[in-house]
């Protein structure tokens, strides 16, 4: 499907001139052409900035003030119709904004998630099978495994679905990606899965969420529970199920030949695949 609408993409960058060039690379690389790269240069005291200039990208720069505050400061400057949030560390594959973008206007969604493969931790990377078109919150979290998965990178936002919903980064938390995520979730009329669209984490033992400073990790536990503690009264207040969503597969076969499967998703959703078409399921709707 042609698609002619322009995506934003926002990459925050504190001392991240290690990855600075193949992260934007790896948008330049991109078979979607029509992106606005924005780099925010967040007080970086290496050669980030400089790095970034090289590159036909437009670069801010600004005081230090944290992975908020950067995002909202692209979010500020954006011009395209779709937002997307890069994490300078991270990779994405080739055709991700090619496959987003086509599924968002295909579905006419707010948001699209993408598949995330956990480099370090491949046991809880999420993969999806098919297109799903999700619009009740427990397809829309259990489906995305948005409670226990709130990775910012993995969706792609309508730019005028955050701005009607007032939807920003609390500026001073680490872990701000929870809130933001399941808030969005929650207002979110309309949210596409996109198989074949990848986020790579990349564990980054430099990583601000890695390090070994005990300075910064007193300051994550602290953030983590409040990250934890926001989850909990979320799901208390929507009366939903946060845990994973976990996914079983039965294949029956007639005549030893394959014909029938049944997957399980989690909170009971239920689809039928005969000779691998999709006939029969329960909640959420195909697109």
């Amino acid at each position: 499907m042609d698609c002619e609408g322009r995506i934003s993409v926002i990459i925050p960058v504190y001392n991240g001139e290690k990855y600075v060039a193949q992260c934007i690379e790896n948008m330049l690389c991109q078979t979607y052409k029509n992106l606005e790269i924005i780099v925010i240069n967040d007080g970086s005291a290496d050669g980030s900035a400089t790095i970034a200039e090289k590159y036909p990208v437009q670069v801010i720069s600004q005081k230090n003030g944290g992975l908020s505050a950067a995002r909202n400061r692209g979010l500020d400057v954006a011009t395209g119709d779709y937002v997307y949030f890069m994490d300078v560390d991270d990779l994405i594959n080739l055709e991700f904004f090619a496959l987003m973008i086509g599924a968002i206007t295909l579905a006419g969604a707010d948001m699209a998630c993408c598949e995330f493969i956990h480099e370090k931790r491949p046991h809880i990377s999420w993969r999806f099978s098919e297109r799903l078109l999700l619009m009740t919150l427990e397809d829309k979290m259990s489906v995305t495994n948005s409670g226990q998965m709130g990775y910012v990178p993995r969706w792609l936002y309508k730019k005028s679905f955050l701005a009607e919903k007032g939807l920003r980064f609390e500026v001073g938390r680490l872990l701000e990606d929870v809130a933001f995520t399941l808030q969005a979730v929650h207002v979110a009329g309309k949210i596409v899965t996109t198989p074949g669209a990848i986020f790579y984490y990349k564990k980054r033992a430099d990583s601000i969420m890695n390090s070994r400073d005990r300075a910064l990790v007193k300051k994550r536990e602290e953030h983590r529970q409040l990250a934890n503690s926001y989850r909990k009264e979320f799901a208390q207040r929507h009366n939903l199920n946060t845990a994973p969503a976990h996914t079983q597969r039965f294949k029956y076969k007639i005549l030893g030949v394959p014909m029938l499967e049944k997957t399980v998703y989690g909170n009971s959703k239920i689809k039928w695949r005969l000779f691998g078409i999709c006939v029969l399921q329960r909640r959420g709707a195909k697109v």
